[in-house]
């Protein structure tokens, strides 16, 4: 197709309303609602690999509207009473459907790739860590939009009628929804007896993925190849649906959407540890001497291995050799609703825990000392508030020798619940024998560590497990 009749074809067809319907809805989510995707080391412009996961999540209703507006386009000829006369022309019908169906996929990768540019500018300013393993999410997320636009186009062309666009849009609306909530969930059950759901391999049919919940994670590469050839296969049978001029062609026109899903159902993986993978790049380690974090963070090494130096000075003073050797960031993601694991050795901290958050300089020392003694026993993917705060605060005040709340309790109220809770038993623990106050602290760092018992009850002299 050449430039000109591209040029004429843009003009005359809804291609370009589908692409600023496609952009202009996407951005003002990102940019207006406040959400996740805004905060964090898993904000939508912190790092690359975590910006083409939310654009790609965002399918969850970019895609049904592609949907509908490729079936509305391919409604253009029977709305302008114009199918007898295009058929009695010699030139091929898989000319016609090729320029109208080019049109449309050049403007709605033209806005997606213009959404992903926008977060592109800005992740460039916020890391230094670069690399590519997020172009494929991307180019699948462009390819999706192109399929179900092509699929619409042939399904309005085959079933002609102007309820056809809003019924193809539910219908590719609901069919997001069931993967994202019940047919592609599988429930389980986690360790700690919790119930959970994780994604199968029916929920990658769907374009959308799920919210990023860590900057480590990403797609692995048979979901790529298998989410690839179920898309060819999806806008191959669109394409097939816009050139079949007899009832017997049209179906076999669904030949290749139903091959393409179960050759793409065999390549998918069927275990859901082999759909988000860690990437193994992004989580090596960068070090400062004993204090290390991932390569995503690399830029935040420099403010963070003096505060980290001194956080394990203070903390072998206090526990002579039992004290950790190391600070490093916690790479290792563990399911959702699992039990943390922590190591004696070395303090395992996250960028995003809300003490580390809020922590800059000395108030950075108190956090990663709070880490080293009691890490927190929350499963992953939860946040409250509790004895495991209320123990790290007396845990720090021992260490440092003065009690005081920690970088993260900002409020008024909280910075009151947390002194009437913690004061009494820092003043208990002070008065004792400095003997048992090593055995108080040993019993809670053993509570803490193998998330066995109640580190906050084994500072007041209860039992530790």
């Amino acid at each position: 197709m050449s430039v000109r009749v591209l040029r004429i074809e843009l003009k005359r067809s809804v291609a370009p309303w589908a692409g600023a319907v496609v952009l202009t809805p996407a951005l003002a989510f990102l940019y207006l609602i406040p959400g996740s995707w805004w905060t964090g080391t898993t904000a939508w412009t912190a790092q690359w690999t975590s910006m083409a996961l939310w654009t790609r999540s965002l399918l969850f209703y970019l895609w049904p509207l592609a949907v509908g507006l490729g079936a509305l386009q391919g409604l253009r000829d029977h709305r302008s009473k114009m199918s007898e006369l295009l058929t009695s022309t010699p030139r091929p019908a898989r000319h016609r459907a090729a320029t109208l169906a080019g049109a449309t996929a050049f403007t709605l990768a033209s806005a997606f790739a213009l959404l992903v540019l926008v977060g592109a500018v800005q992740v460039v300013a916020n890391t230094e860590y670069t690399h590519l393993g997020w172009l494929p999410i991307s180019l699948v997320g462009a390819l999706s939009l192109v399929a179900g636009a092509v699929l619409g186009m042939g399904a309005g062309r085959a079933l002609p009628s102007v309820l056809t666009p809003p019924a193809l849009a539910m219908g590719a609306f609901v069919f997001t929804a069931l993967m994202q909530m019940s047919l592609g969930r599988t429930e389980t059950t986690t360790a700690t007896g919790l119930p959970s759901t994780e994604p199968n391999r029916v929920s990658l049919l769907s374009p959308a993925v799920q919210e990023v919940r860590d900057e480590l994670v990403t797609l692995s590469a048979s979901v790529h190849v298998g989410q690839t050839i179920w898309l060819l296969a999806m806008a191959a049978t669109g394409f097939a649906l816009l050139v079949a001029a007899t009832p017997r062609a049209r179906l076999l026109a669904l030949t290749p959407v139903l091959a393409g899903a179960v050759i793409a159902l065999l390549v998918l993986p069927s275990d859901p540890r082999r759909i988000y993978v860690v990437d193994e790049a992004a989580a090596e380690l960068v070090c400062d001497g004993p204090v290390c974090v991932t390569k995503t963070q690399q830029a935040r090494l420099a403010g963070l291995a003096g505060p980290g130096k001194e956080a394990l000075r203070r903390l072998h003073g206090a526990l002579g050799s039992q004290a950790p050797v190391s600070v490093r960031e916690n790479a290792t993601v563990l399911p959702e609703g699992s039990t943390p694991r922590w190591s004696r050795t070395t303090v395992l901290f996250d960028f995003d825990d809300d003490i580390v958050a809020a922590a800059k300089g000395e108030e950075l020392t108190r956090a990663l000392i709070a880490e080293g003694m009691v890490p927190g026993c929350s499963p992953v993917g939860w946040s409250g508030f509790g004895d495991d705060e209320f123990a790290q605060t007396v845990a720090v005040g021992w260490v440092l020798g003065d009690l005081r709340p920690l970088p993260g309790t900002l409020s008024a109220s909280l910075r009151r619940e947390v002194d009437a809770e913690t004061r009494p038993v820092w003043k208990g623990l002070k008065a004792l024998p400095w003997s048992e106050q090593l055995s108080r602290i040993k019993a809670m760092r053993a509570a803490a560590l193998s998330c066995k018992g109640d580190a906050f009850d084994a500072l007041k002299g209860g039992a530790s497990r």
